[in-house]
């Protein structure tokens, strides 16, 4: 009879610990992942969704550019800040107003002398809009129209180009881009 000191078809000490390693690193791999999917389903996500995007420019210089805002995400959110093509206007040249449902038709191009209470922003759609001196939180599937007034980075030699409306939260920006539009009409 053989003894078992003779046998020598065992694994080696090298090939049993990386048999080893792999094996415990596979398994912390297993369980990162489900700690990560309990996590993320877990969590509310921030979506906003710009929409209705449009600027103006009347023959004088007065220029407005508007958007809508949807907040399409599970979590309520806060606009940090508004720029048009990369300028940041101030909220005091920010005229808004809250809906709780979004908007289906384009937006209106304001009046170069025209009042934001009773303002007609769509077809057939009346709101009063007002301005705001801070960021504006906007709740989970709420909807903020915004009418920039005067954009610094607009004038009457933009008309036809394209400028884009970026909307900054904590956590994200959000940028659309539209063509600048003749604000005159025959």
């Amino acid at each position: 009879m053989k003894s078992l000191a003779k046998n020598k078809k065992a694994l080696s000490t090298v090939v049993t610990t990386l048999m080893i390693l792999v094996a415990s690193v596979l398994l912390a791999g297993v369980v990162t992942m489900y700690a990560i999917n309990i996590t993320s389903t877990r969590t509310q996500q921030e979506s906003l969704r710009l929409s209705k995007e449009a600027a103006w420019v009347y023959a004088n210089g007065t220029a407005f550019a508007a958007v809508a805002v949807d907040n399409v995400g599970g979590r309520d959110v806060v606009l940090d800040k508004v720029q048009v093509r990369g300028v940041e206007a101030e909220w005091s040249t920010i005229y808004y107003l809250r809906r709780s449902t979004p908007i289906s038709t384009s937006l209106n191009c304001p009046n170069e002398t025209h009042s934001w209470t009773d303002f007609l922003y769509t077809t057939s759609t009346v709101g009063d809009f007002t301005t705001s001196s801070n960021d504006l939180p906007l709740a989970s599937g709420d909807t903020v129209i915004l009418y920039i007034t005067s954009p610094d980075s607009l004038s009457v030699n933009d008309v036809g180009t394209t400028v884009g409306i970026t909307v900054f939260t904590e956590n994200a920006q959000y940028y659309v881009e539209c063509n600048v539009k003749s604000a005159e009409t025959a």
